[in-house]
């Protein structure tokens, strides 16, 4: 268990008046501290009603005073939380009183970090409390409470143990090399890391739609001038977001926007016509577009469906990165009277193809779910949960890991090998739930959430 020294106090809502105000505030001192603002120490978990007075025995607010003593609080620690008035001025004052008398003002995310260190949240749920705040959506805020209730940390934990009971199997294997059985040659070790390599893909898969129910896709409008990038912008977007008009090369500079279909998180952003020019300000509008493909989730290359795929569309496509996923979308379907929807043709080098309307919205629907399919989400999933880049990275090491271990008692029937491999795995996913974590990750993870959290 984590011993603090310090008592860390905060103002736990937002900036701003309110109609409540929390200072919360944790460590040995809360005892101490309630004695000196309330007169007295609140009996556990009961709220009182109480004057919040300083020392010069002036009562500064009146509200609801609540005391959790260790270990059962949020943090394993003693915690003071004091409601009062939501005035910023009401809300300093008491602070500052709660300062004067033995603690400090606590930073980014400590209140979370001693939770963790006292073993109360393992660090993907302490993470899960920052996404719950941040959730931009009622899918992303069911996922981040899924998170911070366990069920990503007890998939992990599962396959952690796994792991550690194939290990003691294939190090005793190696420890009675000499007995006539070859363990490690009857199939039985293999079997079970290529299961151990199934499930830890299967999670794989859940994280990274996980990480784009958080994070959002990265989506790229792309085309040349006037084949309705900023109309399809807009018609994402429910709004005019851009100007439209007839003329090539209105839109100039990237323009963004944050949005969400059916639950997923979209980052848009469209760009300049792809052409060559003379204008100073378009060349640098076309430059500023190539540099936020190279930076895209998903490209969507619009063509007028009029004319078909062109020359310039073909020089488009072999300007892009080869792993740069790209959808080609046939737009103006409404004037080529051509049919909404998916479609394929041998000519377009196996992109995925869809038609559509951006001007009437057909085939739009057509678009959300090719969007959905491409990140991996379904919005009707209830085992959801949310993740991020380094869980996703920690997974991806765990499987490199594991393939290599694979490889070595496949090839070569190499137990100490393989058993290097498979504590290398377990050392990747014991640092999603922070059971091997550097203190510079801590710190950078939890100075990310507010204060007072």
């Amino acid at each position: 268990m984590f011993a603090p020294i310090e008592t860390i106090a905060a103002i736990a809502t937002p900036p701003g008046r309110g109609g409540i105000g929390v200072i919360r505030i944790s460590g040995p001192a809360c005892q101490h501290i309630a004695r000196q603002l309330l007169g007295r120490c609140p009996a556990p978990r009961r709220a009182h009603l109480a004057r919040f007075s300083d020392a010069e025995n002036r009562v500064l607010d009146e509200g609801i005073a609540l005391f959790f003593p260790a270990p059962a609080s949020f943090t394993g620690e003693d915690v003071l939380e004091l409601q009062g008035h939501g005035g910023p001025m009401v809300l300093d004052a008491v602070l500052s009183c709660v300062l004067g008398h033995g603690a400090r003002i606590a930073r980014p995310g400590e209140f979370s970090e001693r939770a963790f260190l006292n073993d109360k949240l393992d660090l993907a749920q302490a993470e899960a409390v920052a996404d719950l705040i941040e959730a931009g959506s009622h899918q992303a805020a069911a996922a981040a409470m899924r998170s911070l209730q366990g069920d990503f940390s007890i998939q992990v934990q599962a396959l952690v143990d796994a792991l550690v009971r194939l290990r003691v199997y294939v190090e005793a294997a190696i420890d009675f090399a000499d007995e006539e059985i070859d363990y490690l040659a009857d199939g039985q070790v293999l079997a079970q890391v290529e299961e151990l390599q199934q499930r830890l893909q299967t999670l794989l898969q859940q994280a990274r739609s996980g990480a784009v129910l958080r994070e959002g896709l990265r989506v790229v409008i792309a085309g040349q001038p006037n084949v309705g990038k900023s109309s399809l912008l807009n018609r994402l977007a429910g709004r005019d977001a851009a100007i439209v008009t007839n003329i090539p090369g209105t839109t100039r500079d990237l323009l963004h926007e944050q949005i969400t279909l059916d639950g997923l998180p979209l980052h848009i952003i469209d760009t300049a016509g792809l052409r060559e020019s003379h204008d100073p300000v378009e060349i640098e509008g076309v430059r500023r577009a190539r540099a936020e493909l190279a930076q895209a989730d998903r490209v969507l290359l619009l063509i007028d469906d009029c004319y078909g795929l062109s020359g310039e569309e073909e020089k488009i496509l072999a300007s892009l990165p080869p792993e740069l996923g790209v959808t080609l979308l046939f737009n103006k379907c409404d004037l080529s009277a051509n049919a909404p929807g998916k479609y394929s043709h041998t000519g377009y080098q196996g992109y995925p193809a869809l038609r559509l309307s951006a001007a009437t919205g057909a085939g739009i629907e057509t678009l959300v779910t090719h969007l959905q399919d491409i990140a991996g989400y379904r919005a009707q999933e209830g085992g959801q949960f949310l993740a991020r880049r380094r869980h996703l990275l920690a997974l991806e090491q765990a499987g490199t890991a594991l393939e290599s271990g694979h490889r070595q008692l496949q090839a070569y029937a190499a137990g100490e090998l393989l058993a290097e491999e498979l504590r290398l795995a377990q050392q990747a996913l014991d640092a999603i739930t922070g059971k091997f974590t550097s203190e510079d990750l801590l710190g950078e993870i939890f100075s990310s959430f507010c204060i007072g959290k």
